[in-house]
């Protein structure tokens, strides 16, 4: 996979861009979903439509509540504000809802030229959503970093043929391997260009 230079980024939102204090444990233990795989993943295989209506209510109170509280990682801004006014590509794909992300944006003003959740596309690690987003803004992967800070990011990203970005915090260095790229920083983005 190439280290760049890039012509585009992409980022996740959750844990990359922002923080909205996601508590991935708290929801779990709510739903009483297992550890081990991914919530939306674990909603999937529900069969009863009402426990998996009521999963849904629980975990879109937990985004909401964590979108209106949403802050900006270390960094954040800058890079994008300094992405957009040199003209790079810039978007994200995210797991998150679109009210959710709709509620993040309003919170803080997310400058990137577009936006796919969960209702867009299939979840991560599936390549759909990068591969769509490269598609509308006219990039070729071979020359697109996709920036996150979980193994379904790096997965992604490697499924659509893109560089992957590992941002460190002190939780998921068991992915580094996975990565083309680690950055313990936002702004190392900007070396990559």
């Amino acid at each position: 996979m190439p280290k760049g230079p890039f012509a585009a980024v992409l980022f996740d939102l959750d844990g990359t861009l922002v923080d909205t204090r996601l508590d991935f444990a708290a929801l779990r233990l709510e739903l009483g979903f297992p550890e081990g795989i991914g919530v939306l993943e674990h909603l999937a295989t529900l069969e009863d439509p009402e426990q998996a209506a009521w999963a849904s209510t629980v975990i879109d109170r937990h985004e909401m509540e964590g979108a209106a509280a949403a802050t900006w990682i270390d960094g954040a801004k800058h890079v994008l504000e300094t992405l957009h006014r040199k003209g790079v590509p810039t978007g994200i794909l995210t797991r998150n809802s679109r009210a959710a992300v709709a509620r993040t944006n309003a919170v803080l003003g997310l400058p990137v030229d577009l936006i796919l959740t969960r209702e867009d596309c299939a979840p991560k690690p599936h390549p759909e959503g990068l591969l769509l987003i490269a598609d509308q803004l006219g990039l070729r992967p071979a020359t697109t970093v996709y920036v996150g800070d979980f193994v379904f990011d790096l997965q992604a990203a490697r499924n659509a043929g893109m560089a992957s970005g590992l941002l460190r915090n002190g939780k998921n260095r068991h992915f580094e391997d996975q990565a083309d790229l680690v950055l313990d920083h936002l702004g190392e983005v900007l070396d990559w260009l």
